[in-house]
C-alpha cells in the first residue's frame, strides 16, 4: 500500500470547472479501491466549506503571515479522506475558483496557489504533525505545479507526478512575484521556472517532477510539437523519456443510461427505443418543436475558442437550414455566449441556448441527443466524448488529443468489423464540419446501422478500472526512480 497525497485545485462534487474536476472526483476513489492510501487535498473555497456539515481541523500551519487550518473531511460519496486548507485570506470568495465576477484571473491568484503549494509540502513531509507522511505526491496542473519544485529542494522527499490537464494553462506571471512570494532562489534559472524572464508555475511540474503525465497517448506527443507545446514543448522533448499519456476514465456510477437519476427514461444498448423518448421529452422542456425523427445534436462545453466555436458560429448558417435541432449548455466569452444566443432568437425552432451550468441538464442532453458536437482545436483528453459515447450519443469530433484516441470514424472498414463509433472532423474549417454532419445524418436516415454505431458506442469501457491501473504502474516507476527517496 502506497500513501498518496493527490493535490488538485478542484474535485467533484465539492467544486468543478471542467475536466480536472471529474477526474480529482474520480481517480482518488479508484486507487483507494485498489488498496492505495489515498488523501485529496483541496483549496478550502468558501463554497467548498460551506458544503461541510461538520469541520474537524486535524492541523494548523503558517504562511506568508497567514494562520492556515487543515479541515478535514470526506469527499462526499466516497470514502476518500479529504483535506481542505482554510485560508481566509486565499480563498474566502464568492464565484469561480480562479476568476473574478470582471472574467479577469483573481489579482493575487499567484499568492493563494504558491500558498496552497506550501501547505502541500508541508502536508508531504509530515511537517504539519498529521501523523501521515506521503510517499507520492500527485500534482494536477498549474496550481499545484509548485509542489515538485518546493521538494525537491530537500535532502530526502516523496516521489512526485505531475499531470498536465491542459498546457494552454501555465500560470505566468511576472519576474517580481517570483520573489515577493519569498521562493527558493535556486529555482530561478532557465532550467527551472524561469519562462523568458517570467515566472511559470507550470514549469516548475515539468521541470521537477519524477515522473510526467497529460490525459492521453496523442496528446502527450502533441505537446511536444511547437503548435500545442506553448513554448514549453522543448522542455517535454528533453523530459519525454519520463512523459507518457494515460487517457481519462469516467464514473461508470454516475454516467450511466441504465440508472441515471438525472433522466426520465432510462435505458441500455437493449431498450434504446427510451432513448427517444428521453428526446421528446427534452423537446417538450425547451419548447422545441416535439417530433421523434428530427436528428438532435447536443454540445456542453465551455465556450472558448479552444472548443471549436468559430467553426460551429462558421457552419450554422448551413445547419439551420437542415431538419435538426441543436442544443447548447455553457458558458464562457461573451462572444460565443451572445453569437449563440443570437443565432437561437432567430431560429427558436432549430437552436436552444443554456447559458450557464447545470449538471442535471447535461445528463438529459446527452441522453437525448443523437449526435454530440466537439470539434476542438486541441483537446488533452475530453470527458464529454466518453459520457456521449456511454449514452449512444454518437461524436463528432476533431482528430486531436484525446478525441483521436477514444472515437473511431465511421467508415466501410470500421461499419464491417464494429469498431464505428462516431465521426471524424479533419480540421477547423466550417465546410469539413458541414461535410461530416451530412455524412453522419446519412446514417442516421439508416435505423439499423445508426442503432449498431449506438451499440458500439455503448459497449465501449472507458471506466477508471484501466486508467487507474495505468497510473499504478506509473507510481510504481516514480518511486523506483526517485533519487532524493527516504532510505
Amino acid at each position: 500500500m502506497n500513501k498518496i497525497l493527490f493535490v488538485s485545485s478542484e474535485a467533484f462534487p465539492l467544486i468543478k470547472t471542467g475536466g480536472l474536476g471529474d477526474v480529482a472526483g474520480s481517480l482518488p476513489r479508484a486507487l483507494q479501491k485498489r488498496k492505495q492510501d489515498v488523501r485529496l487535498l483541496l483549496p478550502g473555497y468558501r463554497s467548498v466549506l460551506a458544503q461541510i456539515k461538520q469541520p474537524h481541523v486535524v492541523a494548523e500551519t503558517f504562511h506568508y503571515g497567514q494562520r492556515i487550518r487543515i479541515v478535514e473531511t470526506l469527499l462526499p460519496g466516497t470514502r476518500v479522506k479529504t483535506w481542505l486548507v482554510d485560508c481566509p485570506a486565499a480563498f474566502d470568495r464568492p464565484g469561480n475558483p480562479y476568476i473574478a465576477a470582471d472574467g479577469h484571473d483573481w489579482h493575487d491568484n499567484a499568492f493563494r496557489f504558491a500558498l496552497f503549494c506550501q501547505v502541500a509540502v508541508d502536508i508531504a513531509l509530515n511537517r504539519c504533525n498529521i501523523g501521515w507522511h506521503a510517499d507520492l505526491v500527485h500534482c494536477n496542473d498549474w496550481q499545484t505545479a509548485l509542489v515538485p519544485a518546493l521538494l525537491d529542494c530537500y535532502a530526502q522527499r516523496p516521489a512526485t507526478v505531475f499531470t498536465i490537464h491542459n498546457m494552454a494553462y501555465q500560470g505566468l506571471f511576472d519576474k517580481q512575484t517570483f520573489f515577493t512570494l519569498g521562493l527558493p532562489h535556486v529555482l530561478w534559472h532557465p532550467g527551472g521556472v524561469e519562462f523568458y524572464d517570467q515566472f511559470s508555475f507550470l514549469k516548475g511540474g515539468l521541470a521537477y517532477s519524477d515522473y510526467i503525465n497529460t490525459v492521453s497517448p496523442t496528446y502527450a506527443h502533441e505537446i511536444q510539437q511547437p503548435e500545442f507545446g506553448y513554448g514549453l514543448d522543448g522542455l517535454l522533448r528533453h523530459r519525454s523519456d519520463r512523459l507518457s499519456g494515460i487517457l481519462n476514465g469516467i464514473d461508470h456510477d454516475i454516467w450511466n443510461p441504465g440508472n441515471d437519476l438525472h433522466i426520465q427514461y432510462r435505458y441500455s444498448p437493449r431498450t434504446l427505443k427510451n432513448k427517444t423518448l428521453n428526446k421528446t421529452e427534452l423537446q417538450t422542456a425547451l419548447r422545441l418543436p416535439v417530433d421523434a425523427s428530427i436528428p438532435m445534436i447536443g454540445m456542453i462545453s465551455r465556450m472558448v475558442e479552444q472548443k471549436g466555436f468559430d467553426t460551429v458560429l462558421g457552419a450554422l448558417h448551413e445547419l439551420v437550414q437542415w431538419p435538426l435541432q441543436i442544443v447548447f449548455l455553457g458558458n464562457g466569452l461573451a462572444y460565443y455566449q451572445n453569437a449563440l444566443t443570437e443565432w437561437a432568437k432567430h431560429y427558436p425552432d432549430k437552436i436552444h441556448v443554456r447559458i450557464g451550468y447545470d449538471e442535471t441538464l447535461s445528463h438529459r442532453i446527452e441522453a437525448a441527443a443523437d449526435l454530440y458536437l466537439m470539434p476542438s482545436l486541441f483537446e488533452p483528453c475530453g470527458l464529454n466524448q466518453l459520457y456521449s459515447l456511454r449514452y449512444g450519443t454518437l461524436p463528432v469530433v476533431r482528430n486531436v488529443g484525446g478525441l483521436a484516441d477514444s472515437v473511431c470514424d465511421t467508415n466501410e472498414t470500421s461499419l464491417a468489423n464494429n469498431t464505428a463509433t462516431g465521426f471524424i472532423v479533419t480540421d477547423n474549417k466550417p465546410a469539413t464540419l458541414i461535410s461530416t454532419l451530412q455524412r453522419a445524418l446519412l446514417y442516421y436516415r439508416n435505423p439499423d446501422v445508426w442503432r449498431q454505431l449506438q451499440v458500439n458506442a455503448m459497449n465501449q469501457d472507458f471506466s477508471w478500472q484501466q486508467s487507474a491501473e495505468e497510473y499504478l504502474d506509473l507510481y510504481q516507476q516514480a518511486l523506483e526512480n526517485n533519487p532524493k527517496r527516504v532510505a
